[in-house]
């Protein structure tokens, strides 16, 4: 009980370092693990630990289908050969390099030990790569593929672990079966995605029609595709991946409006406290794994994770020029399709931050080996996966914005795109109005034809299109903005007038609840075409 109150104050304490991270602009995964660092010393806190079986239950399944929900499949595919080269190539590039090193910088690592080390901090993290680049103008393409990678990359760089920890508890490994292995694993994983997706899919369209049930059941998807694909020893990563990306090309069709603005709350909230348990969990653990590598010098300590930090940071930048350039020697079909910048390639290779998906697959390392026997140097595993995601979030997450100012990559702006696109809905809307629905009553024709000629006009008179072809500059046009605050100004005075009828109880809680809630909704809808210029 005491643990679980420890937890629960510290996961406040969190809340509070978001506050501080927003206010201030400070990445937020950065953020956790200095937050991981600082909980590791605070003296008289319980060391708390999970069993190992369940980290990757609790943390994987969420966290990588709320990733793939927000990836766009068009976009997924139109990158797929990027991606592939980034999040197989490069997560076992990454692997045999850091196994490589591991083992020649500490003599008494074995082989396997320095594999699984090398597959543990082998693929970035889809969290804070997101989190990091979010806000900085990046190419979409590039930001697709960065996005993709992490997603991929998990399913390779787990399939890799899990054949070391093979090695290393039962003793057996051979190279061919291992390979043939990686690819039925792959496909049967898919395979398992694909039936959980279109089962769900099923389900959501034609039984479901509560909002409450169809959050749940979203909730409860990822770890039962986690679940059934890793029962039969196949990718349960590459399950939940399908079924999100699958799922999500779907959603329009299968969920209500309440259903959806449901769903994104609830996985923000669940994304958020997982990542903070995490780096609180890895932070009531550092202090024992500390005490459990006192047989090595602070110095030797320090080299060995510098040194494994840098081999994880450079690898990435040995990769990215033949994996881009290659292809377009080699093919002119890619020349001519694919614009190219060598901007990118450098920002490609610096946005390597790691985090969550290898924090948990340390802590999930065993404790024991078959034999009962302790698994080897486990703390010091533990201790130098930490150091790789320190060295990554900081060093390279903490630099990003400057060297994409010193690259002078001009931001690329989504309001222009954005701009055609609702100008496109809404003069199809008013097209559908006049072919269709010119039979109605005069004063309801008037009124709805109104209601979308107001949103085209405030369109047209927008300056965004002269900006189109601009400089690239931060745009001048704030589409819809002194409109868009009177209504919300109006909204809070019918909210204050809710408020005093609430105080003074003279009209019914339900009614003053769900005009509340309308107000809410609204609010929201106008706060989304808000634009800061």
């Amino acid at each position: 009980m005491e643990n679980v109150t420890i937890i629960i104050m510290l996961l406040f304490g969190v809340a509070f370092l978001s506050i501080l991270s927003n206010k201030y602009k400070f990445p937020f995964p950065i953020a956790l693990v200095l937050c991981g660092v600082i909980i590791s010393v605070i003296p008289g806190l319980p060391i708390v630990s999970l069993s190992p079986d369940v980290v990757f239950i609790i943390f994987l399944p969420p966290l990588l289908y709320r990733a793939s929900w927000n990836t766009s499949w068009h976009d997924f595919k139109a990158s797929i050969r990027p991606i592939s080269f980034a999040a197989i190539g490069l997560v076992f590039f990454t692997t045999i390099a850091v196994a490589i090193a591991a083992h020649w910088l500490i003599t008494d690592i074995s082989w396997p030990l320095a594999f699984l080390i090398g597959a543990i901090v082998s693929p970035p993290d889809a969290v804070a790569a997101t989190s990091i680049t979010k806000g900085l103008g990046l190419n979409p393409r590039l930001l697709t593929i960065l996005d993709g990678e992490s997603l991929v990359n998990d399913a390779s760089g787990l399939v890799a672990y899990k054949y070391a920890l093979t090695a290393i508890t039962l003793g057996n490994f051979v190279l061919w079966e291992a390979s043939l292995n990686f690819f039925v694993v792959v496909a049967a994983g898919v395979s398992i995605g694909l039936g959980m997706g279109y089962i769900m899919y099923l389900v959501h369209k034609k039984f479901v029609c509560d909002p409450i049930v169809e959050v749940s059941l979203t909730f409860l998807t990822p770890f039962a595709a986690y679940l059934l694909a890793e029962h039969f020893h196949f990718s349960g990563v590459l399950a939940v991946v399908t079924t999100g990306l699958y799922l999500s090309f779907r959603s329009a069709q299968i969920f209500t409006h309440q259903s959806r603005i449901m769903t994104t709350t609830v996985w923000e909230v669940v994304e958020y406290i997982l990542n903070g348990l995490i780096f609180i969990l890895i932070g009531l653990q550092l202090r024992q794994i500390m005490e459990g590598l006192d047989d090595y010098s602070n110095t030797s300590l320090a080299i060995w994770g510098l040194s494994i930090s840098f081999v994880v940071i450079i690898v990435r930048f040995l990769w990215v020029l033949p994996a881009t350039m290659l292809p377009r020697i080699l093919s002119k079909r890619i020349r001519e399709k694919e614009a190219f910048d060598a901007r990118n390639m450098i920002v490609f290779g610096w946005a390597g931050m790691r985090g969550v998906v290898s924090m948990a697959a340390a802590l999930a390392l065993p404790l024991t080996l078959p034999d009962g026997s302790a698994f080897p140097h486990r703390n010091l595993v533990i201790y130098l996966v930490f150091c790789v995601i320190l060295s990554t979030l900081i060093g390279l997450g903490l630099t990003l914005p400057w060297l994409i100012k010193i690259l002078k990559i001009e931001p690329y702006s989504i309001y222009a795109e954005e701009y055609e696109v609702r100008n496109v809905v809404v003069s199809q809307t008013i097209a559908h109005i006049e072919d269709n629905l010119s039979l109605l009553q005069d004063d309801l024709l008037n009124n709805i034809k109104n209601k979308y000629e107001v949103k085209f006009n405030r369109l047209q008179r927008t300056d965004l299109p002269a900006n189109f072809f601009g400089n690239g500059e931060t745009l001048s046009a704030n589409i819809f903005n002194e409109f868009t605050r009177l209504q919300i100004d109006l909204i809070n005075v019918e909210r204050k007038k809710i408020e005093e009828m609430h105080r003074s109880g003279e009209a019914n809680e339900e009614i003053l609840r769900k005009i509340e809630r309308e107000l809410d909704l609204e609010e929201t809808r106008l706060n989304m075409d808000m634009y800061e210029g």
